[in-house]
């Protein structure tokens, strides 16, 4: 129980709320509450019968003190989430309650939130988790923004060209990367704010001194404001461009060297570990699959491999690698086929050896649905997952051993997906819907 100096009440919108110094104090320095406080959290007035007046819903703030208290978060039926997303964004509460309606990222505990049905027509070609919990989806030459309680935001588009990438720089900002039009230049790379739609810049492509037009591929991202798209443009403008994300400007450009892959590239990642850029571009793209890593600080290809020679020995199809990802922490990387066989490749290798496949979906063989999406991969927390059809793999462990799978039955295969926010979004191939999925909170004992 507090006592009557810890005792604070409050006025808003009518109602009056009393409560203590320190449930307040739960809310954090960087609250609206935290100005109440001096630096030792004591409250600047120790008069208990003054109220704080505040001119917001009252229903709301009950919903808030609770949640200070008690560390739950229970929300009448009257309360809608937008109206409750505004007003924790007014009092700097808006982590206190995401935090409080799922739980941290468990691949092994996720549990179907909610599907949402989108109004574009066609086909989804990606999706992203935003850092914040929201997301963003692709189709065609739009770009749907969603926050974290699903609310649409304003839809983006540049030149309207079909989007091949889109990716979060961070919660007010998105990146999207085009294609070239034929004729009339356009295409390439925008900034925009997240919540408005508005186009803050374009990224220009420059060669030989002069601006050209290209087409925008894979993007990926660095934590010191780093931009990287694969490129593809009319003159000798094939490979990977670097830019500011501060100020939009190019920075450096990879060339694409003789016999190799570079601007075609289906997915780029950034290494913080080894300042290096894995480049990977897969069949069917390309008729052959090249990973590499980039150095741009030498400007060298550290590390490469190509299925070229092993495609020739092969007569089957089902060692095509159609998506790979670097896991630093186990200095390799992982690739999938098909029929989600995992296959791993050892990075302290001078020279790029064969792929370790390690067999796991054999049952799949002779089951694929009429219009079959290729598996995509994702690494999150320490959890390796893997989309095949309609469902999600989830593999855990120093030998990556299959513990859960995720499914639901609408929408058809699983075209892609995407991990942040503590939540997965996953986009199904044929009825334009996407599904979040995220782990309960843990019981308060």
């Amino acid at each position: 129980m507090g006592t009557q100096k810890d005792r604070v009440k409050f006025n808003v919108g009518g109602r009056v709320f009393e409560t203590t110094s320190t449930t307040i104090a739960n809310a954090g320095r960087n609250s609206m509450f935290g100005a109440m406080f001096d630096d030792n959290w004591n409250l600047l007035s120790d008069n208990s019968s003054t109220e704080h007046f505040i001119d917001r819903n009252p229903d709301c703030f009950a919903v808030f003190l609770d949640l200070l208290r008690t560390g739950e978060l229970y929300i009448p039926p009257n309360i809608p989430d937008k109206l409750l997303y505004r007003e924790a964004l007014f009092y700097g509460l808006i982590d206190h309650v995401r935090s409080a309606r799922w739980g941290p990222f468990d691949g092994n505990r996720l549990k179907l939130s909610k599907s949402i049905q989108g109004q574009a027509p066609g086909d989804g070609t990606a999706i992203r988790a935003g850092p914040d919990g929201g997301v963003c989806v692709a189709h065609g030459s739009m770009v749907h923004v969603y926050d974290w309680v699903l609310d649409e935001h304003p839809p983006l588009n540049l030149d309207y060209q079909r989007v091949n990438d889109v990716g979060w720089v961070d919660s007010d900002n998105i990146v999207m990367g085009v294609s070239e039009r034929l004729g009339r230049g356009d295409g390439g790379m925008g900034l925009f704010n997240s919540h408005t739609g508005e186009l803050r810049y374009k990224f220009n492509v420059s060669h030989e001194n002069q601006v050209k037009s290209y087409t925008a591929g894979a993007l990926s991202f660095s934590s010191d404001y780093k931009i990287f798209s694969s490129c593809k443009g009319r003159s000798n403008e094939y490979g990977v461009g670097v830019w500011d994300q501060v100020t939009g400007k190019q920075i450096d450009f990879f060339y694409e060297p003789l016999g190799w892959s570079l601007g075609d590239a289906d997915k780029l990642q950034w290494l913080e570990g080894s300042n290096c850029l894995l480049v990977a571009t897969m069949f069917p793209r390309k008729d052959n699959c090249y990973i590499s890593l980039l150095d741009f600080r030498e400007k060298n290809m550290v590390w490469c491999w190509s299925d070229i020679e092993a495609s020739a020995a092969l007569a089957v199809d089902e060692k095509r690698v159609r998506d790979a990802i670097a896991m630093e922490d186990n200095n390799s990387i992982c690739v999938v086929n098909e029929f989600e066989d995992l296959g791993f490749m050892d990075l302290r290798m001078n020279a790029a050896t064969s792929i370790r496949w390690s067999s796991r979906s054999r049952l799949m063989k002779g089951k694929m649905p009429e219009e079959p999406c290729y598996p995509k991969l994702a690494l999150h927390g320490g959890q390796l997952f893997s989309s095949m059809n309609d469902c999600i793999s989830v593999f855990c462990g120093p030998e990556w051993v299959l513990t859960s799978r995720l499914r639901r039955s609408y929408g058809g295969s699983i075209c892609d997906f995407s991990i942040g926010g503590d939540r997965l979004f996953a986009l199904h191939s044929e009825e334009n819907v996407f599904d979040i999925w995220e782990t309960p909170t843990p019981p308060i004992i």
